[in-house]
């Protein structure tokens, strides 16, 4: 590996693991252990638009650190630390129970109580230590901080922290209870009644451009109010299946907490455009191309707007010009943005294009966009697709061979430029890594897709010819990656062609995100589902990253065996497109399974991946130690797996809901209430193959989206606003 490891390609330092309690309200992070406490010298810390803001905040009582008895965490962006002081000596129980109520916003509240449950009046004195570093994220991600303090300043009863390389950025501390501070500490002498408390509540108020951020100060303000409001306005999911509707729960309160409101380079007043959601906590609190634009997708089931506010500030940022520092082209969609103050530095500036999938992505969810409802998004978009459309036939095809690769321009760039972006992601049934320019079997899938929806696009409009033009081009695209990727002696299509046009003849995931986009004729897609069904790939909790037998195969590893969820719901969503074909229901079962049981693993939070080995050598999913959680397209994952096995697909333009509903039989009865379809606000409920749609106006229809799905959708007699769809064997 020839550049640092800086991007979206698995942190170097781990957060993971037990003692790590992660807190996210859009841009604002926050990493402690289980105490509360943020300690120095490791990737601890509130983080603030890419910033560290606090590397220090440690309570201790009486000079010593406290006992923990449980950690309780009701939202994304609260915790309630509960914790005693340790008993004196002599002694097995103490008396003296302290609770940290946590809340993250533009910043940190901390309410800190004092119970004194002794029959004995307490004298205690009660430090809390603070210090920043300001450490930009990157440098905290590769390790490469130094141990400093901050510029500390007391006046009155405010301490405040200043960054010596930039006077404008700091931390504005205080706390009633009329402490002493100091610089570096904030110390009270309480004397706690028997059976009474003592409190106080602490502030962290970031400061940008020498002006105080505003902040949320109680659990009423800010973040409960836009949870709240998310809720209130999205579908609501439920099974049967308890462990299942758990899992929904995480899914929407994660997916709440990720959204940023307002224009990514940052309106200070939080007023803008629609949110748009973040990659995950803790190192990617930002909007990124690929990350945000699937998760988008796979959250249309949840709230549209989603969608919306993504490919709006997508396209804001979209390529205007050509720099090879940053990788920006005309038309490109970005990969990476970061507002740090060393994000000039790593990226070549504050954002990084080098990414070549974003850009069809970005045309493939504008026309589900419009599916869904979003007219006027779509008519105010389209330049935006277009423009996408031309990088893709002038930049991404840099050879002019009709295939899409990419090449880095710089040493500092990604090697890899796929969502598969570390640097050894991309290598052959021996494991010998490719050589750029790459061209990567999913990519072409994608710049299928976006052809086509483009082209539904056009013809929505009454404009015939380019919807011609386009699906011509997509249709010779599909014979023509067939006769390149495909290879006959393995049953399977190639990771990729290199540099020489020589296939990457890896079995991978990769090859169902082709599934997915419909790129595979179905003699093809029988092979594949016949080969994704094997052991190698799919004995563990989701489909690896790689087979077991291929070459470069490591369980442990970020892309080289390793089980992601958003892959896997990929996949599923992918074999049920083909669900025609002997094996694909069941395989999409299975995988599905897998998931649902790794979430309840991780209590009902699926993390970013997780390592990919057999069900039969460990009964609960492995972590993998880096891993990213809450992130955004492991928490959409479930969201997926109830569209793909519903087969709902809206057109809304066309006043239409196709469904085709095989549940597994786990769901039980699935439940989705109040699903805005444009105007139009329906209840889905299915149960196995039957479903029955509530609120459906009189001039829409009901239809099976298939068109030759081993089932009938037919119409049942029924009330006046409710479609009934049962599946009947023909």
């Amino acid at each position: 590996m020839t550049a640092p490891r800086i991007f979206n390609a698995g942190p170097p330092i781990g957060v993971g693991g037990q003692p790590t309690i992660t807190l996210v309200e859009a841009s604002t992070f926050c990493l402690s252990d289980q105490l509360g406490d943020i300690r120095p010298g490791g990737p601890q810390g509130l983080y603030y638009r890419d910033t560290r803001v606090l590397s220090r905040w440690e309570v201790r009582v009486d000079g010593h650190p406290l006992e923990p008895l449980t950690v309780q965490a009701a939202e994304a962006f609260k915790v309630r630390f509960v914790l005693r002081k340790p008993p004196r000596a002599g002694l097995a129980d103490s008396t003296v129970m302290i609770e940290r109520r946590r809340l993250i916003g533009e910043g940190l509240t901390e309410i800190l109580t004092v119970h004194n449950l002794g029959n004995e009046d307490t004298a205690l004195t009660i430090t809390v230590h603070a210090d920043a570093d300001f450490a930009d994220l990157f440098a905290v991600k590769e390790g490469r901080t130094h141990l400093g303090s901050a510029d500390a300043v007391v006046v009155g009863e405010q301490l405040r922290l200043s960054d010596h390389n930039d006077n404008g950025r700091g931390l504005l501390l205080t706390a009633t209870g009329q402490p002493q501070v100091l610089p570096g500490a904030i110390t009270w002498r309480a004397l706690v009644p028997a059976h009474g408390e003592w409190k106080t509540t602490l502030l962290a108020q970031p400061v940008v451009n020498h002006h105080p951020v505003r902040m949320s100060i109680t659990e009423e303000d800010n973040p409960a109010r836009r949870m709240k409001a998310w809720r209130a306005s999205s579908t609501n999911l439920t099974a049967s299946d308890a462990g299942f509707t758990h899992v929904l729960r995480h899914t929407e309160s994660d997916l709440g907490a990720l959204r940023i409101e307002g224009t990514p380079r940052g309106d200070e007043d939080g007023d803008g455009p629609p949110a748009y959601v973040a990659a995950g906590a803790p190192w990617f609190m930002t909007l990124f191309g690929r990350d945000s634009l699937l998760t988008s997708w796979m959250a249309l089931l949840l709230d549209s707007d989603l969608a919306v506010g993504t490919l709006r500030q997508l396209a804001e940022l979209q390529g205007r010009t050509v720099d090879p520092l940053t990788e920006e082209e005309p038309g490109r969609i970005m990969h990476e943005m970061r507002r740090g103050p060393a994000g000039d530095r790593v990226l070549g500036g504050s954002v990084y294009y080098g990414t070549v999938d974003a850009t069809p992505l970005f045309v493939m969810l504008l026309d589900q966009c419009r599916r869904w409802g979003a007219d006027g998004a779509v008519e105010e978009l389209l330049p935006a697709a277009d423009a996408a459309l031309s990088w893709i036939d002038h930049f991404g095809d840099c050879d002019g061979d009709g295939f899409v690769e990419y090449q880095r321009k710089t040493d500092r760039g990604l090697a890899n430029q796929g969502w598969k972006d570390s640097f050894d992601a991309i290598n052959d049934v021996s494991g010998h890594l490719a050589e750029a320019p790459i061209a990567l079997c999913e990519v072409q899938g994608y710049v299928y897709a976006a052809r086509m929806a483009r082209a539904a696009m056009a013809e929505a409009r009454g404009d015939t010819d380019t919807a011609e033009r386009l699906r011509d081009q997509a249709q010779q695209l599909r014979k023509q990656f067939d006769e390149a990727f495909w290879i006959p002696e393995s049953g399977w299509y190639a990771l990729a062609l290199d540099h020489r046009k020589r296939r990457v003849d890896s079995l991978t995931s990769n090859v169902a995100h082709c599934l997915w986009t419909g790129i595979v004729p179905d003699d093809r897609a029988a092979q594949l589902i016949e080969q994704l069904s094997s052991p190698a790939m799919s004995d563990g909790f989701g489909l690896r990253t790689l087979a077991a037998n291929m070459g470069a195969y490591n369980p442990m590893s970020y892309h080289n065996g390793s089980i992601w969820p958003h892959d896997t719901a990929i996949g599923v969503a992918g074999l049920l497109r083909y669900r025609h074909l002997p094996g694909a229901i069941e395989l999409a079962e299975r995988l599905a399974e897998g998931l649902i049981d790794a979430a309840l693993a991780f209590d009902g939070r699926l993390p970013e991946l997780f390592c990919g080995f057999p069900r039969d050598q460990f009964r609960t999913p492995v972590p993998y130690p880096t891993s990213c959680s809450p992130q955004a397209w492991a928490s959409a994952t479930p969201l997926l797996l109830v569209r793909s096995f519903l087969g709902l697909e809206p057109n809304v333009p066309g006043r239409e809901i196709a469904l085709a509903p095989c549940l597994p039989e786990r769901w039980g009865n699935m439940v989705l209430a109040d699903l805005r379809l444009g105007p139009v606000s329906v209840t889905i409920e299915a149960e196995g193959t039957d479903g029955r749609v509530h609120g459906l106006p009189a001039d829409w229809t009901l239809t099976d989206w298939t068109g030759r799905h081993p089932v009938s959708v037919a119409p049942m007699d029924s009330a006046e606003g409710e479609g009934v769809c049962r599946a009947q064997e023909v």
